[in-house]
């Protein structure tokens, strides 16, 4: 076969593997997403109260971050709306933050902290209203270094440990089934 007949045939064969491509994707799973969330059709709607903060720490608001951070994880990333009334909500997730804690994670002069350690653990639960089941109910934890010397440290090991802890719930969440 010459060159020029094999490059008129290609526009019709990358044509057809992509629709054949396309015919294997769309028929799978009916709870597959492209994002990795695993779904059941039955579940339409979420309510995701706001997270309770059991602990006296300093940042502000640290219960509101972690709802915030949730919320966004299942309405961008699912089929999922978002339902303000956990009674009529298909699925709820309740969490809980019940430990914040620092500690030194290397000591330098003058026996003062050089690193700093946070952990924040949180308790989380998710349920199918619609089934009546409780998909999981643990505890998810994340824990990140930082400079104590940092004014702003703290703060922003907290946001990355909180980043962390609604990667795993959503990852356990719509994985789960």
């Amino acid at each position: 076969m010459n060159f020029a007949v094999a490059a008129r045939s290609l526009p019709g064969t990358f044509a057809a593997c992509v629709g054949v491509l396309f015919a294997l994707l769309s028929t799978g799973c009916g709870h597959y997403s492209f994002t990795g969330a695993s779904i059941p059709e039955h579940i339409g709607t979420v309510a995701i109260p706001l997270t309770e903060d059991a602990t006296s720490n300093p940042i502000p608001d640290l219960g509101g971050l972690l709802t915030e951070r949730l919320v966004q994880r299942f309405v961008r990333q699912t089929r999922l709306e978002l339902a303000t009334d956990e009674t009529r909500a298909d699925a709820v997730l309740t969490t809980e933050i019940r430990q914040y804690s620092v500690r030194p994670a290397a000591v330098g002069g003058e026996y003062r902290a050089a690193l700093n350690q946070l952990s924040i653990t949180v308790s989380a639960g998710y349920a199918d209203r619609v089934e009546g089941q409780e998909v999981f109910q643990r505890s998810f934890s994340a824990s990140f270094e930082y400079d104590p010397a940092d004014f702003t440290g703290e703060e922003e090991a907290a946001n990355e440990a909180l980043d962390n802890i609604a990667d795993d719930i959503f990852q356990a969440a719509t994985s789960n089934w």
